[in-house]
């Protein structure tokens, strides 16, 4: 059977492989420690749960408009406006099936054959495969450790081309956690502006910070800056609903007009139960909730933390949103997917490795599990590596 050449370009998901790999081990009675999920372990909240089955209950079942109901996205205009000083138009959203959708669809409307993406390296690692995807080029830009993995003015500028299209921002970032302040930010934005690049700012971890950081949008700099941008984000990671498929971008009413066209080509609308259990999440004050999880993910990190400490040949990065940290194991004489496939099948604990983050010296460990779970596998890691 012949493919298309584009679809030869992409590569599979590590995160997934790993992960599953992992839980086909567990599932044959193997004692495995997963340090890979990209999802909180929390459950998603009740009330949320029973906004879904008294939808189900009441027929809400059909179709509903393709760029997502009407209600919805009132409410998250309100969000935009109360967490993040944006003001937008309800004609000025799109719901789709998942933040990672969002971006798939404002990729494959933004891009034209040739077209360069600038991606931040360490970058999650389904960015380059969706650029590639939109028929546009990935064009990354590799960070430093010793400047926090964070883009400098300085990188961007070299970066620009006549190519250069858009920028895809991530804070806080997977996989390391990286948080931009509003000077940083600022700066970012007036170097897109004078070139007119447009930034697509992921926010799917807003929630997700730690050590008194806060959560600056791009788009919220200026009205100059907001023009640029579209807002990304969901509900997966702040309200524990991964498996419920709902995000959203926020932007320009043609950026939104066009994404509604392709969605409702491709998918039509989100699922109508999701939407309504999303109605439900946005409409009541979880706040107490997010913040309670928001501390265990800053005590579970500052355990893995002080866990590989003891381990001369990991060297971890402190992370200051999400909830990954990314971690150089160069000194262990192998790159990390060896690294990572050896780990599993030696001492069944299941890391990311960081190739498909953009640097291979690197693995991302998830402390998405209980303290219990990290320091028995941090312990399994810290054995394995001795004995090298």
């Amino acid at each position: 059977m012949l493919f298309s050449e584009k679809i030869k370009t992409v590569q599979p998901s590590s995160t997934l492989a790993i992960t599953s790999k992992a839980k086909a081990m567990a599932q044959d009675g193997a004692d495995v420690i997963i340090l890979a999920a990209g999802e909180p372990d929390f459950d998603t909240p009740d009330v949320i749960k029973e906004a879904a089955i008294k939808a189900i209950r009441e027929g809400k079942t059909k179709y509903t408009p393709a760029s997502g109901n009407k209600k919805l996205k009132e409410l998250i205009c309100r969000k935009l406006k109360a967490d993040n000083g944006l003001t937008y138009d309800i004609d000025q959203i799109v719901v789709s099936n998942g933040a990672k959708h969002s971006l798939y669809n404002i990729l494959q409307v933004m891009c034209n054959p040739g077209d360069e993406v600038l991606i931040v390296s360490p970058y999650w690692l389904s960015y380059p495969e969706m650029v590639k995807l939109a028929g546009g080029v990935p064009k990354v830009i590799t960070t430093r450790e010793e400047n926090s993995f964070k883009l400098t003015p300085e990188d961007l500028r070299k970066a620009l081309t006549d190519k250069a299209k858009a920028l895809i921002l991530n804070s806080p970032s997977n996989p390391a956690g990286v948080v931009y302040d509003k000077n940083e930010l600022g700066k970012i934005a007036d170097i897109c502006g004078s070139k007119g690049i447009i930034i697509i700012s992921d926010e799917i971890y807003e929630k997700i910070l730690f050590d008194g950081k806060e959560h600056v949008s791009i788009a919220s700099l200026s009205q100059e800056a907001k023009a640029l941008t579209v807002v990304v984000n969901g509900l997966s990671k702040s309200y524990s609903m991964t498996g419920w498929r709902i995000g959203y971008m926020a932007g320009d009413k043609d950026i939104a007009s066009m994404v509604s066209t392709l969605q409702s080509h491709a998918t039509s609308n989100p699922c109508s139960i999701s939407q309504a259990a999303a109605e439900c999440a946005l409409s009541t004050d979880l706040e107490a909730e997010m913040e309670k999880n928001r501390r265990i993910f800053q005590e579970r990190r500052d355990v893995l933390l002080k866990s590989l400490q003891g381990i001369e040949m990991i060297k971890p990065f402190k992370p200051e949103g999400a909830f990954y940290m990314f971690c150089d194991v160069s000194k262990c004489g192998m790159d990390s997917l060896t690294f990572a496939q050896k780990l599993l099948e030696e001492k069944k604990v299941a890391v990311i490795p960081g190739d498909s983050f953009g640097d291979d010296r690197f693995i991302r460990i998830s402390f998405a599990t209980d303290p219990e779970t990290i320091e028995e596998g941090v312990a399994r890691i810290g054995e394995w590596v001795d004995s090298l």
